[in-house]
């Protein structure tokens, strides 16, 4: 048995990752600011005799003993991280530095969930690991953009100069049940706005791509990163699913899945929007033996039943 701290444990890939490790036997400190976080996430798990829930801000130190850290903690929508962005560039810096700091005084193991954001509007297609981006510095989503790519820097730091054991992955557009619904991100905006019969909104002409993985096949590939006993591996590695699709393309699969009678509305497109996303999950299917197994339509038809539940009881549509 580990014991393992997984910060932004309550959030929704967080808890997905929760209750994986809960399962393998694991003891789990699930630590969460609840700022994006809930408890509807983990409300399930409250019981369970190896479970600890911390109400805590990862800005701040904490002093835990622990084998493993997986920080997830940040806001990851455009929605939320840009509410309050110098929070935002707290929490990637402030933040990644507290669990530095703290893998560095226990030995633990630590994972770090980045982001695709870190390549920006991409000028390489798809993206690989070797790609050092092309991000505005200055623009809107710079908080979270170059936020994750200085916690990359510090994890990268805190191994060479003190022999942290550090694990890096790189997170492309993830889906699935325990979405927030009102989070902002573009799966669970258009099945939210199906679901009422509302029309779907999209951004610019709708002809942007991106690649979505579904969050079991996420956490499969966190899991195998943190074990992955190869010498010196760090990372960075990207997951994410590599077929892509147009924004039109998924707005047209959710209105067909749903039986919407939604119609779809352009609206402009905002600023520093990447027009390709796509992972190369070469080292990936190399270093961990992973690729993602569920298809678009059939977690669409997943995360589709979540939100038609969770929109029914608690009196949204």
């Amino acid at each position: 048995m580990k014991r393992i701290l997984v910060t932004g444990g309550a959030g929704f890939i967080g808890s997905h990752l929760v209750e994986r490790l809960l399962n393998q036997g694991n003891e789990v400190l699930c630590l969460d600011n609840f700022f994006t976080g809930s408890k509807d996430n983990i409300v399930h798990l409250l019981d369970h005799k190896y479970l600890e829930v911390i109400r805590h801000d990862v800005i701040e130190p904490v002093l835990l003993e622990v084998d493993e850290i997986y920080n997830l903690a940040c806001p990851a929508s455009p929605v939320h991280y840009q509410y309050n962005p110098v929070k935002t560039v707290k929490t990637n810096v402030l933040g990644m530095i507290n669990m530095l700091g703290l893998a560095k005084r226990t030995h633990a193991k630590i994972f770090q969930a980045s982001t695709s954001e870190v390549y920006g509007d991409p000028e390489q297609h798809p993206q690989t690991e070797s790609y050092w981006g092309h991000v505005n510095p200055i623009g809107i989503r710079s908080c979270y953009d170059e936020g994750k790519r200085i916690a990359e820097t510090l994890c990268m730091d805190y191994h060479r100069q003190s022999g942290v054991r550090v694990k890096i992955v790189r997170i492309f557009n993830t889906y699935g049940p325990r979405m927030a619904i009102n989070d902002g991100r573009v799966v669970s905006n258009f099945i939210v706005q199906a679901l009422q019969n509302k029309p779907i909104t999209i951004y610019g002409e709708g002809q942007q791509t991106r690649s979505f993985c579904y969050v079991d096949d996420l956490v499969e590939g966190f899991v195998r990163m943190m074990d992955n006993t190869e010498d010196g591996f760090t990372g960075p590695i990207n997951l994410g699913n590599p077929g892509e699709f147009t924004i039109m393309e998924l707005a047209q699969k959710v209105i067909q899945l749903t039986g919407s009678s939604s119609v779809i509305e352009k609206m402009p497109l905002p600023p520093d929007d990447p027009t390709q996303r796509r992972p190369d999950i070469t080292v990936a299917q190399e270093k961990l033996n992973w690729e993602p197994i569920i298809m678009l339509e059939q977690g669409l038809i997943k995360t589709i039943a979540y939100f038609d539940d969770k929109l029914s009881r608690e009196n949204f549509a």
